[in-house]
């Protein structure tokens, strides 16, 4: 018995001499390619930990940010479509530096007469222009849209020295800002407010000529306190168009007066309800805060298109205080109809709201306030319950914008109120994804300017599960579909991208301002990159909890990349650099393909490479223990006696051993394999994947087998592995239900399957007619 246990031992040390010596071979072949793994750890591109930002990728024990605190009255001018604005803002120093100026952020500059952000892009004449785009581009003077500020004050009215640079105004102040320390000073400022519906503009107002009214969507609409923090101090980049917002927590008190005869909702819980609600809405309203299962409409159609026609010279001032939030924005208009409804997060009620002209009409009375609170539902359930009071949906054409506790969608039917399904899923879609970003980056207060995929390519992935939630959740919504159609998400969906002309294609961890492609590369390449996280790669299960950890570790604060990739990692025990290099750091795709396969059969007798391998060291079969070989069919090792028989039948060695190490009975139970195959697994694409294989064989059956993505970390071009079976093979496909993004499938198959040119496909298809 111990003369057997040596033999194998031996046998397997012979084996993994034979192997390594291929690698080195290998490595000699191609000069510092082993050195250069997909696996090397990431060190070199992570920021090294501290205090503030520990190695687990939680905040360290002396993390720390700023606050901001505003109390602002606002007056909207909607004869002029003018903002007027007051502020008084107490910033806290929290950092362990003293500051010596600081820095707040005027984005409305960037739609300055003289703003120099339309003059950042080339490209020549473009294939095509919306005609809004058109006008404002060559028919007419800029728009000018900037902030025009009155004055900087101190808490004692003295004026403060300011310094403008574009969209940044520096603020200096007489003695450094110490740690620990809170300064206050004022700001009053006004600006014309855009229409949104050219250019695109974040904030602003709709005109509808029909009957003279504007709807109106405000944001980025004070100056606002920028970040300060361990990552760069000031984050005071520009702020050009694409790159978003980086901000900073805080209360705010806002006062807006607007017309007596709009609605209005915005950031925060509103203090003044019996005041600016009819007696009417009041009771319509507590309705609603008791209803979990349908909206209750507390502004009519009836109401909205009899206060169309009013234009009141009246004025209301609605009053909003918000905890602990990093904006504010507001929606107003007379046109607007509201609908509420309760929604259970665990043990708070949380009102889904929407707010829409009867233009949105019926697709959003419809849908808009269920999708509201399924999505609050569906991103609570993945990360943290969420905290605010309420959650609202504003229709706003050609819109997509988010802001604390309210949004902004797009979707509209035709005006006889008709809408396809594309409307109709978009709109959905929409709804979900900016509802959603209440959790990134509203709370898990990532910096949107330098970082757009913490917020987009997290958002789009938590947007992909809960459009698959709401499918399951409402069938009816979404019949005759199976499921949910998203955008994003889906693997092969990613495919046309990352498969593209590699000029235009910029790695994830790129500032949104520098890429060509931003929707594919911040919102659907790391969402289908986290998708096939959680599926393929980690499991549910790990994933989840990983997932949730980070947003539960990061509620409120300020993670950097880094902080994620360290999070998922620490929370799951699952090495995960190879991964977050090819797809974040690089713009690598994934291919893999079946490079071929050979059949062997079991021998006593050397094979002619282990002969070779024995000469090489001046060895002879004396030299070893009894061993086992596997020969390949198709060489001159074949024996043709040998063919179809067990390993038992073709090898005495195996034999005895089996007949001195186990029983009559183990003997028995053996299931001998009959067949033995070579895979040899290549790589053209950069990113290592798991491999994930479908076999089948000649009996009918099929086995599913995934090796982890580990098995390239020696060989990043191709693998072999060794399969046996008791039936023949008779095919094998890699990645069958196309989980893994391939960009290339003609050689994800033995028998390699024959595809059909063009042309060929075109003459089927006139058969088939």
């Amino acid at each position: 018995m111990r003369l057997f246990k040596y033999t194998f031992a031996s046998l397997l040390f012979l084996v993994g001499a034979v192997s390594f010596a291929q690698e080195t071979e290998q490595q000699k072949r191609e000069p510092g390619h082993y050195n250069q793994s997909k696996f090397k750890q990431l060190y070199e591109e992570f920021a090294t930990p501290n205090n503030y930002r520990s190695a687990s990728g939680a905040p360290g024990p002396d993390y720390y940010q700023q606050q901001a605190d505003y109390v602002m009255d606002i007056t909207l001018d909607d004869k002029n479509a003018k903002i007027y604005g007051e502020e008084t803002i107490t910033y806290t120093n929290n950092s362990p530096d003293d500051l010596e100026y600081l820095w707040l952020q005027l984005d409305q500059n960037v739609r300055a007469k003289d703003s120099k952000a339309p003059l950042r892009n080339g490209g020549g004449v473009p294939l095509a222009e919306q005609p809004s785009s058109f006008a404002s581009q060559y028919m007419g003077e800029p728009f000018d849209g900037g902030f025009n500020i009155d004055y900087v004050k101190d808490a004692s009215g003295k004026a403060l020295p300011y310094t403008i640079n574009f969209t940044m105004m520096r603020v200096d102040i007489p003695t450094p800002l110490k740690s620990g320390e809170q300064y206050t000073f004022s700001v009053k400022w006004n600006y014309n407010i855009p229409d949104h519906t050219v250019n695109r503009a974040r904030s602003g107002y709709e005109y509808f000529p029909k009957d003279g009214n504007r709807a109106y969507v405000i944001a980025q609409f004070f100056p606002r306190m920028a970040v300060y923090s361990d990552v760069e101090g000031w984050q005071n980049h520009q702020f050009w168009g694409s790159g978003e917002f980086a901000l900073t927590f805080g209360n705010y008190e806002v006062d807006i007066t607007v017309p007596a005869d709009h609605i209005l909702d915005g950031t925060g819980v509103l203090q003044n309800r019996k005041e600016v609600y009819t007696k009417e809405m009041m009771q319509r309203y507590e309705k609603a805060t008791k209803s979990y299962d349908k909206p209750v409409i507390i502004v009519t159609q009836e109401e909205i298109e009899a206060a169309e026609k009013g234009f009141s010279n009246k004025t209301k001032t609605w009053k909003l205080k918000a905890e602990n939030v990093r904006d504010f924005a507001f929606a107003t208009s007379r046109k607007f109809i509201l609908d509420m409804q309760a929604v259970k997060i665990g043990n708070r009620d949380v009102m889904a709201v929407s707010m829409y002209p009867k233009e949105g009409n019926p697709l959003w009375e419809e849908y808009s306030t269920k999708v509201v609170a399924h999505t609050l539902r569906s991103y609570s359930a993945h990360t943290f319950d969420y905290p605010y009071p309420k959650a609202i949906s504003v229709h706003a054409k050609n819109q997509g914008m988010e802001y604390p506790m309210i949004c902004w969608n797009y979707g509209r039917p035709n005006e006889d109120g008709t809408y396809s399904d594309r409307v109709k899923y978009g709109m959905m879609s929409v709804i979900i994804h900016e509802v959603g970003h209440n959790f990134f980056p509203m709370i898990v207060n990532s910096d949107e300017r330098q970082w757009g995929w913490m917020d987009e390519g997290l958002d789009t992935f938590m947007q992909y599960m809960a459009e698959q939630e709401f499918g399951e959740a409402y069938p009816e919504a979404i019949a005759p579909n199976d499921k949910y159609p998203s955008r994003r998400g889906d693997p092969a969906k990613i495919v046309p991208y990352m498969s593209g002309d590699q000029s235009t294609i910029s790695p994830i961890m790129s500032n949104p301002e520098n890429v060509y492609q931003l929707g594919p590369n911040a919102y659907a390449k790391p969402a289908t990159a986290l998708n096939i996280l959680r599926e393929t790669v980690m499991g549910r299960e790990l994933f989840d909890h990983a997932f949730k950890t980070y947003a539960q570790r990061w509620m409120f604060k300020h993670p950097t990349p880094e902080d994620f990739f360290r999070t998922m990692e620490d929370a799951s025990a699952v090495d995960l650099d190879y991964f977050w290099r090819g797809w974040f750091y690089t713009t690598d795709y994934v291919d893999i393909g079946v490079k071929g396969i050979k059949k062997y059969y079991v021998t006593d007798k050397p094979t002619k490479k282990m002969q070779e391998y024995m000469a090489a060291r001046n060895m002879t079969e004396a030299d070893l223990p009894p061993l086992v070989y596997l020969a390949e069919e198709d060489s001159e090792d074949f024996d043709p006696n040998l063919k179809g028989k067990s390993p038992s039948e073709s090898s005495q060695t195996l034999k005895e051993f089996m007949m001195d190490n186990m029983t009559a009975e183990e003997r028995a139970a053996v299931k001998e394999p009959k067949y033995f195959y070579e895979i040899t697994y290549d790589k053209p694409g950069g990113i290592p994947m798991p491999l994930i294989v479908e076999y089948t064989y000649a009996d009918g059956t099929t086995k599913n087998i995934t090796y982890p993505a580990e098995i390239w970390r020696k060989n990043d071009d191709e693998v072999s592995i060794v399969v046996s079976s008791s039936t023949e093979l008779t095919g094998i496909v890699v990645d069958p239900k196309m989980e893994t993004a391939d960009i290339d499938t003609t050689n994800n198959s033995w028998p390699k399957k024959e595809e059909q040119n063009d042309f060929d496909q075109f003459k089927e298809n006139i058969k088939g007619k």
